[in-house]
């Protein structure tokens, strides 16, 4: 590995240790080097604090002077709750700087870049790039589309049930895949169900890991049917939002709302319309969205071409059930070669469950 990249790996490292801390702004990491040595290393922490190249300049001090930092997306160029990262470089007296990939943001898109060149600092694009990207694949949706970048999340045996006949489910994955599952949901703002999954497990949809962060809960239910006493209504650990249709009974939304749930009419005549759901979330700045909804959910959201990723975990079971519910229901495909293929796959295991990640392709959207 040239010392170019070994650095730069140690800034995406540190940038990676941040997720789930940062959104709507991206991962960032920064390393600064002078003579061989690490003089400075920072991550960008929260959205409205300092950004990564500027908790590296201080720990680096008058050694960043003549040094070269290693930065793993392209330092911003315009003046939002924190200063121009590129003016800093400049003012620090950086001789070179080696950048992993350009701001897909519209008010940076090579503008920092230009800064540093005109300023006669030596700049190098592309070093572990593809890595770069990958790591901030929630940002670069959500700052280019203004929507939250959507991850539909599973369970099921190996025959693709998520509960039995009976609806009965817990537990299909083994613990340690329910661990990983909260650390999923400490990666994202928001996290969905439906209706059904409510009334039938009251779940809390809290992230129990230490230190983790509670995501804001969402429920689809387009008639207002969730219970007053449902953890999610009544625990206060996190936010809770309903989206509901256009028209619905308004002394159980005044009930709701009194005790502190925030209810969101959509255009939907007969059910709640999950196109302005993710535009509304995208206009909160709500970057990341978790889906745990039931199969019709799920259904709905890749019938609509709005999954960006699928994680499912699949347990070595098989509990059968014609009728048994399943991950992915709606009305169906009609001919495989139709089928929503995935992409980029990535097949790991987790205990003795198999966790499968990979990235949905739309042919009737993209073609």
């Amino acid at each position: 590995m040239t010392d170019d990249k070994h650095y730069m790996k140690l800034a995406i490292e540190n940038a990676k240790a941040m997720k789930g801390q940062t959104d709507p702004n991206p991962l960032v990491g920064a390393v600064i080097v002078n003579h061989n040595r690490i003089v400075g290393v920072g991550s960008h922490l929260k959205a409205g604090e300092p950004h990564a190249e500027i908790h590296a300049l201080q720990m680096a001090g008058e050694n960043a002077k003549g040094a070269t930092i290693y930065v793993t997306l392209e330092p911003c160029s315009h003046q939002g709750r924190t200063g121009p990262c590129a003016l800093a470089l400049v003012e620090a007296g950086v001789r070179r700087v080696v950048i992993a990939t350009l701001d897909p943001n519209p008010l940076v898109a090579g503008n920092g870049v230009k800064i540093l060149e005109d300023a006669g600092i030596e700049v190098e694009v592309g070093v572990l790039e593809d890595e770069s990207i990958s790591m901030n694949e929630v940002f670069n949706k959500f700052i280019t589309h203004k929507q939250p970048f959507i991850t539909m999340k599973a369970a099921s045996t190996l025959d693709g049930k998520v509960a039995t006949k009976t609806n009965h489910s817990k537990w299909i994955t083994s613990e340690a895949a329910r661990e990983d599952v909260h650390h999923l949901r400490n990666e994202h703002a928001a996290i969905l169900v439906g209706i059904q999954t409510i009334i039938h497990d009251d779940p809390a949809l809290t992230t129990r890991i230490p230190n983790g962060r509670n995501p804001i809960r969402i429920v689809l239910d387009s008639s207002l049917r969730i219970p007053l006493d449902a953890q999610i209504i009544q625990d206060k650990r996190a936010p809770t939002m309903i989206f509901t249709k256009e028209e619905v009974d308004q002394k159980k939304k005044d009930k709701l709302e009194s005790v502190g749930v925030e209810i969101i009419n959509t255009s939907g005549k007969e059910q709640t319309d999950i196109q302005d759901v993710v535009n509304h979330l995208g206009n909160q700045q709500i970057s990341s969205l978790l889906l745990e909804g039931g199969g019709n959910i799920h259904a709905s959201f890749l019938a609509a071409g709005l999954v960006d990723k699928v994680v499912l975990y699949m347990a070595p079971k098989l509990s059968g059930g014609k009728n048994a519910p399943t991950f992915f229901e709606g009305a169906g495909i009609e001919q495989m070669d139709d089928s929503i293929d995935l992409l980029n796959l990535k097949i790991d295991q987790i205990g003795p469950d198999f966790r499968f990640i990979g990235y949905p392709i739309f042919k009737e959207i993209n073609d």
